[in-house]
């Protein structure tokens, strides 16, 4: 049984049968926080911080032609707000990852499983233009795999990432990826926006005994965007760019062709990032509570059982639920959400994760074979 289906508190969606990937049974997704022992770059780096109060720096970059881009130049203002983070728990176990600048304070945005896989205590170092810094953990969020840490004593005049507006990206968009893979720092890949809104699903990372990272047992399931530019192992937490030098996505996982052996293959042009927008809502909330709360309707769903019809159908509707207050039926097979297709109901749950708590959010569905707009306010899901 899915996590998708547990008796307890409504998730965004829950889904009664084994969630499905979406990707072949050779392909298996794989998070990008790479072991200790890459190693490049904290060696020989100073400890060092820089006291008084922080500024920081934004830097725009003049966009070449829309189909050229000037990566030179996005490259050299961006790879400044991408930092290497190393994370050593207390019996030596840790790994690496990347993460990025959103803030004169020092707040940086990453992924959960960077800085949660190595248990409470662990010690966590950035390194950022070749000075090494102490930084802890503001908040993690298991749900979306992510997580902001904050710089201990933060330099002044820190260059902070601006945020672009992911929901602006269109396939064959260029992006350019920027992470520390295998302990290569500001290692910078490009490539263009392969898919939008892939449903991917990935297990949480959680630490039990660590107050601030918060328990969490369902999978994570993310409207992704897919990338063919290379990402490994190391690049999670790091950026995904726009051309202008936006952070659009911040890269998580990626797809390996799995072996007989159970060991996984490094980059073959299939990568997921969560999205900016996302990644601000929830960043936001982390830095504010040290908390993130989430989306849920109140359904339960599984895939659409039509040949040839695709969608999720929803099997049962939750009381005094939102989605029992908009008119949603048990029965009804959800073919969009947000103009977004519904493939399958992880794809359902990952649309519905990707929305904020408050915000309505229109389903088209299929009733009785006549198509409905349906216009669902979310509500918080129970924590």
């Amino acid at each position: 049984m899915s996590p998708f289906g547990q008796p307890t508190a409504p998730a965004a969606v829950t889904k009664p049968k084994k969630a499905r990937t979406g990707v072949a049974s050779l392909v298996a997704i794989a998070l990008l926080a790479a072991g200790v022992g890459g190693g490049a770059g904290f060696a020989a780096a100073q400890l060092g911080g820089s006291a008084g109060a922080s500024q920081s720096t934004t830097t725009t970059v003049l966009q070449g032609d829309a189909t050229s881009p000037d990566w030179t130049a996005v490259a050299e203002a961006a790879s400044k707000s991408v930092v290497a983070i190393q994370v050593v728990g207390r019996t030596g176990s840790g790994g690496e990852g990347s993460g990025v600048v959103i803030d004169a304070q020092g707040h940086i945005v990453t992924n959960n499983h960077v800085v949660s896989s190595s248990g409470s205590g662990a010690q966590i170092t950035v390194l950022l233009g070749n000075v090494s810094y102490e930084a802890t953990v503001v908040g993690t969020d298991p749900t979306t795999d992510l997580a902001v840490i904050k710089l201990v004593d933060p330099p002044a005049n820190l260059d902070v990432m601006p945020y672009g507006d992911s929901a602006t990206l269109a396939v064959g968009d260029p992006v350019m990826a920027i992470g520390n893979p295998l302990g290569l720092v500001d290692t910078v890949t490009t490539g263009i926006v392969s898919a939008l809104n892939r449903p991917v699903t990935t297990q949480a990372v959680t630490d039990n005994t660590n107050p601030v990272v918060r328990q969490n047992t369902q999978a994570v399931v993310t409207a992704a965007i897919q990338t063919n530019a290379a990402i490994n192992p190391g690049n999670s937490g790091g950026a995904l760019v726009n051309s202008a030098g936006e952070l659009v996505g911040i890269p998580s996982s990626i797809a390996t062709l799995t072996s007989s052996s159970n060991s996984e293959s490094g980059n073959i042009g299939i990568g997921f990032a969560i999205g900016s927008d996302q990644v601000r809502y929830v960043a936001d909330q982390l830095i504010s509570t040290g908390k993130a709360e989430h989306p849920q309707l109140g359904v339960t769903a599984q895939d659409a059982g039509q040949t040839g019809q695709q969608g999720a159908t929803i099997m049962a509707v939750t009381p005094d639920s939102p989605a029992e207050a908009a008119g949603l039926r048990a029965g009804d097979l959800v073919v969009s959400v947000d103009g977004a297709p519904v493939a399958s109901t992880e794809s359902l749950v990952a649309l519905v994760r990707a929305g904020r708590v408050g915000e309505p959010m229109e389903l088209v569905v299929l009733r009785n074979g006549k198509e409905e707009t349906i216009t669902v306010t979310p509500a918080a899901a129970a924590s």
